[in-house]
């Protein structure tokens, strides 16, 4: 497999609320669950992927958006130029950066119930 490296080197300094999404290094869910903690530290997260990589970012902000977690901010799509260093040229390559924020209901999803609201809502349950 070809290995690709950035053709300008003058690259914007790395943002912390930032995650650029591999499909080979890590499992969907551990993306998932970074950018939520990213959210919830800086109330919003870029996800940032190459080529093949894109489906798994769009797949990570749809299952965030679905779970009432995050809210859609801003979508950019692109195509960059990168060095394949195997043949020597210029390949390009497509872009995507989606940009979520912080979902009014993502404090209360993300706290884990107390004893007492989860005995409650198993009553509930049992009374369905």
């Amino acid at each position: 497999m070809a290995t690709l490296a950035a053709a300008a080197p003058a690259e914007e300094p790395p943002k912390k609320n930032r995650i650029q999404v591999s499909n080979t290094k890590k499992p969907l869910f551990f993306y998932v669950n970074l950018a939520k903690r990213y959210i919830q530290q800086h109330n919003e997260v870029e996800l940032s992927a190459l080529g093949m990589a894109i489906a798994t970012v769009v797949t990570i902000a749809e299952i965030l958006k679905n779970n009432g977690l995050a809210t859609e901010k801003r979508v950019l799509t692109s195509t960059v130029g990168m060095k394949d260093e195997n043949k020597g040229r210029l390949v390009q390559k497509a872009k995507i950066e989606i940009v979520l924020g912080k979902s009014e209901k993502f404090d209360h999803l993300m706290t884990p119930p107390t004893t007492t609201e989860s005995a409650a809502a198993a009553a509930a349950d049992d009374k369905k």
